[in-house]
């Protein structure tokens, strides 16, 4: 990432990124859609729905059911999300570590309404690492990613210029917003490296690699 602007602040999304609850919440849709008769494989789920906006993806459901979902689905989901989270959740590997380190500012901006945020936050104990100003829903600004909004909105709270912003993204719904917002782009991918050539995505497969960007004296340059 030569001769790009200095990074002055963080902004991390959550899910998948800090905490490991993409595989859990998918799991409980792909359940939950089964008993409407959808058979939905956790790979194809994973890759088409990780990272959307809710709504979308309960609107693509909705499509290949060739019918409504119930009223109370969307309360329905989230009630048995909650539980699974609540037992199971972990933090990434090595995300406990890197908001220890890290001597810039740094927020949270999710897809995910704040009491999910704040359920995945205290689960997995990286709460201490947050105060409330710095955890950023698109609930709040009913602006979703992949637009660049919610990215904007935690800028300009953080006081950073967009160009002086990492963002930290495990979904394409994440990356685009923060390109979308003028950022550079770290891309979270575990199990295989991001194929992309993009000017301001830098790839990584774990957390740790993200250090030597996030301190002052070794920002980029």
């Amino acid at each position: 990432m030569n001769n790009t602007p200095e990074i002055e602040a963080v902004i991390f999304d959550c899910d998948g990124t800090l905490v490991d609850s993409e595989t859990l919440s998918l799991a409980v849709l792909v359940e939950f859609v089964a008993e409407f008769g959808l058979d939905i494989p956790h790979e194809e789920a994973l890759q088409e729905f990780a990272g959307n906006e809710l709504s979308v993806v309960f609107r693509i459901i909705e499509e290949r059911l060739e019918r409504s979902l119930p009223e109370d689905f969307m309360e329905s989901f989230r009630e048995r999300q909650i539980a699974v989270l609540h037992q199971e959740l972990q933090a990434i590997d090595g995300a406990h570590d890197l908001l220890a380190s890290i001597s810039l500012p740094f927020c949270v901006a999710s897809n995910a309404p704040l009491n999910k945020i704040a359920v995945c936050l205290q689960t997995t104990g990286l709460d201490q690492h947050f105060t409330s100003d710095r955890i950023f829903s698109a609930y709040e600004i009913e602006v979703w990613k992949p637009e660049p909004d919610l990215f904007l909105r935690a800028a300009r709270d953080i006081g950073v210029a967009p160009e002086n912003c990492a963002v930290v993204e495990d979904s394409s719904f994440g990356i685009n917003a923060g390109l979308a917002a003028g950022m550079q782009v770290f891309a979270y991918s575990p199990h295989q490296p991001v194929s992309t050539e993009r000017l301001n995505v830098h790839p990584i497969q774990h957390l740790h690699e993200l250090k030597p960007f996030f301190t002052p004296s070794q920002g980029t340059t």
